[in-house]
């Protein structure tokens, strides 16, 4: 599935995260979302500073996807997601939480599109 999200998917970068995305057939119709957390082990060569940031971001996606999972129920939409950190520091959390909310705008816009 990874392979094939990163190969075939959609992306766009709202600064510090690149999303890549693609509509998938999830094996449960309970989660409209499979999401992955990714971050450079080249630009932050200690464990514990990438997990930070994977933390962070989870939590920030955690506490904003409702309406996301909403307005992609209602267009029986299924997503598998991809979030890569880029940036070379690791962002506070009220930095995330604010970005967060423009990506998952954006991706319910992006989804909802027919190309």
């Amino acid at each position: 599935m990874i392979e094939t999200l990163f190969r075939d998917g959609k992306a766009f970068s709202i600064f510090p995260y690149r999303v890549i995305f693609m509509p998938a057939r999830l094996q449960t119709d309970k989660y409209p979302v499979q999401a992955g957390f990714s971050v450079s082990s080249r630009k932050f060569p200690h464990a514990v500073d990438r997990n930070r940031i994977k933390r962070l971001g989870r939590e920030a996606y955690r506490l904003q996807k409702q309406p996301f999972y909403d307005a992609l129920r209602q267009n029986g939409l299924q997503l598998a997601v991809f979030f890569v950190y880029t940036d070379k520091k690791i962002a506070d959390f009220d930095t995330l939480h604010r970005k967060f909310s423009v990506i998952l705008e954006k991706l319910t816009r992006e989804a909802g599109r027919k190309d």
